[in-house]
């Protein structure tokens, strides 16, 4: 009797803690409230609305600027080691292609004992000439770089959506170069979303003066007309990358032509001022150590950066080396500011102003938005949104109304037959079955899962062969009445014996249920995680509880006939 009477104890424990889990999804607890647990289920895309997004993401413009790096870094080692080569370049940046141009034919092996002493594992050579050898990152490699870009956009994605509180946001990869964002709640995903496309490539490039303003905006002029095209007419990015490529050989080698915003201008397109910059600074967003939203003499907003170490040395050296030049400081390839190097800056601190001819709440508003961008990381790439679909919550109102339906009729047939077929032990199974459904959404609100369709099914199907255990224990009783043994026996022997089969059967689902969980995604995962948690409560309600209930009737009540 004390066994039981601990097993009581601890089985009103479990029930208790349950309906502390449970009841704040049914109840409105305020914040201030007395009730120990305030934490709700979350529910998926499929069941409350939100946005579906499909972004393109521009690997072959992170691998042309990796290129372009590594030729800037091997000409300086090259001549750092006295290799004989006349030039390194790259016709094809975007495959990751270098090729180096010596002037005689025996500077060959220079270059190419040169290639397998520093970038044997990195570079291979795919073919040569008497003056030229061409190299290209071993597909390895690259695959590997690649999936890295593709793995840190994800990464930098829900970082910053996790800064608006997006719930359960899903982001995972689809195909070699594309991120599915599954965003959850309407209000909280389009902020989400708007912080999304805000890519926050930060750059900082020392304006050129190889090329007069007058006369880089008559170059531009002519590209422009000769091309039939206009700002107004594409995307700004798509109207960057022609411009340059129809600027190519007008321009000098290293430099890139991007656009400000006049600060009397309400857009881009009404009052765009090109700069010619040099694409060799290679000082970025990932040297920044903060980000956040500061005030200039004036009290207007401005986002105000402080580097890492490594930052602030690199900063420190470009700004003594260019006094009396400008800086411009780039975000998305939009040039937000150009301010002149009085001096060197070694503080490792740097502003990026906005203008002035904007509203207060307007400027605070992008302030903030830009300075979280950075703070959350910048994208490795940018990326285009290819696809936007709207699930919206009445749909997802339907399905789960539905759902529900479909979950109320197979407890309300499972429970019928129990009682029907195993009279008094039956009605105990459907008490069982009751706290099983019960312990499912309180393990879910715990662990702050998230309920979708799939997941639903889960708890149907939990439903289903929840009382497969009791099945095996009532039909062991039965045995044992039939050997003429007494209740008491009866109810030992069968619990007793039933459990083997019971594990063996709760092993093999769970078994399951870890391999889909492991090699699933989306909604393969979150009905995994049901069938797994189903697992746990049916073991605790539909064993434990079960016995304790009948233990209870048995040896406390003195109960002599028990109808199975």
């Amino acid at each position: 009797m004390e066994g039981l009477r601990w097993r009581t104890i601890l089985a009103a424990l479990g029930v208790a803690a349950s309906i502390v889990w449970v009841l704040p999804n049914v109840v409105n607890f305020g914040e201030k409230s007395w009730w120990p647990s305030k934490q709700k289920l979350n529910y998926g895309l499929d069941i409350q609305g939100g946005l579906h997004l499909v972004m393109g993401v521009d690997v072959d413009g992170v691998v042309k600027e990796s290129t372009t790096r590594l030729i800037g870094s091997m000409k300086a080692e090259m001549q750092k080691e006295n290799v004989a080569v006349a030039d390194v370049k790259s016709e094809k940046p975007e495959q990751g292609e270098v090729q180096f141009v010596v002037a005689k034919a025996e500077d060959r092996a220079g270059v190419e004992k040169f290639l397998s002493e520093k970038y044997s594992t990195v570079l291979q050579v795919i073919s040569s000439t008497d003056t030229t050898v061409t190299a290209r990152y071993f597909d390895a490699y690259l695959n590997d770089y690649k999936n890295r870009v593709i793995q840190q956009a994800i990464e930098t994605i829900r970082n910053r959506i996790d800064e608006f509180g997006v719930a359960e946001p899903s982001i995972t990869q689809q195909g070699a170069n594309r991120i599915l964002i599954q965003l959850p709640g309407m209000a909280d995903a389009e902020r989400a979303k708007q912080l999304i496309n805000t890519t926050a490539k930060l750059d900082f490039m020392i304006v050129s003066d190889e090329v007069q303003p007058q006369a880089l905006q008559a170059m531009i002029a002519d590209a422009e007309k000769a091309g039939n095209y206009t700002m107004a007419s594409m995307k700004y990015t798509d109207y960057v990358a022609k411009v340059n490529e129809d600027l190519k050989g007008k321009i000098p080698e290293k430099t890139t032509v991007y656009f400000e915003k006049s600060a009397n201008a309400t857009t881009m397109e009404a009052g765009a001022i090109p700069y010619l910059l040099k694409t060799d600074t290679n000082l970025g967003g990932d040297a920044l150590d903060d980000a956040f939203v500061g005030y200039d003499q004036y009290g207007a907003p401005q986002v105000s950066l402080r580097f890492n170490s490594a930052g602030a040395a690199k900063f420190a050296d470009i700004t003594g080396n260019n006094v009396n030049r400008q800086m411009a400081i780039v975000l998305d390839k939009i040039v937000k500011s150009a301010p002149s190097i009085r001096d060197r800056i070694a503080g490792g601190e740097a502003v990026i102003t906005l203008g002035s001819a904007r509203d207060r709440n307007s400027g605070m508003d992008e302030a903030k938005m830009i300075s979280t961008a950075l703070r959350a990381g910048a994208l490795p790439a940018s990326l285009e949104q290819l696809e936007e679909r709207r699930v919206g919550p009445t749909l997802g109102a339907d399905a789960i109304d539905k759902a529900k339906m479909g979950s109320y009729v197979g407890a309300l047939i499972i429970v019928l037959f129990m009682i029907v077929y195993y009279r008094s032990m039956g009605a105990v199974a459907s008490v069982a079955l009751g706290l099983n459904v019960l312990g499912i959404f309180a393990l879910l609100t715990s662990f702050g899962a998230t309920l979708t369709l799939p997941g639903i099914a889960g708890i149907a199907l939990t439903v289903g062969f929840a009382v497969d255990a009791n099945v095996l224990i009532n039909e062991r009783i039965r045995e044992e009445l039939r050997l003429g043994h007494g209740i008491r026996v009866a109810v030992k022997e069968g619990y007793h014996r039933a459990m083997s089969a019971i594990i063996d059967s709760n092993v093999t689902v769970a078994a399951t249920a870890v391999v889909l969980l492991y090699f699933g995604t989306g909604p393969v995962r979150g009905f995994a995680v049901t069938l797994l948690i189903g697992i746990v409560t049916s073991m605790f309600a539909n064993v434990f509880v079960s016995k304790v209930i009948v233990d209870t009737l048995v040896y406390k009540f003195n109960l002599k006939k028990l109808s199975v």
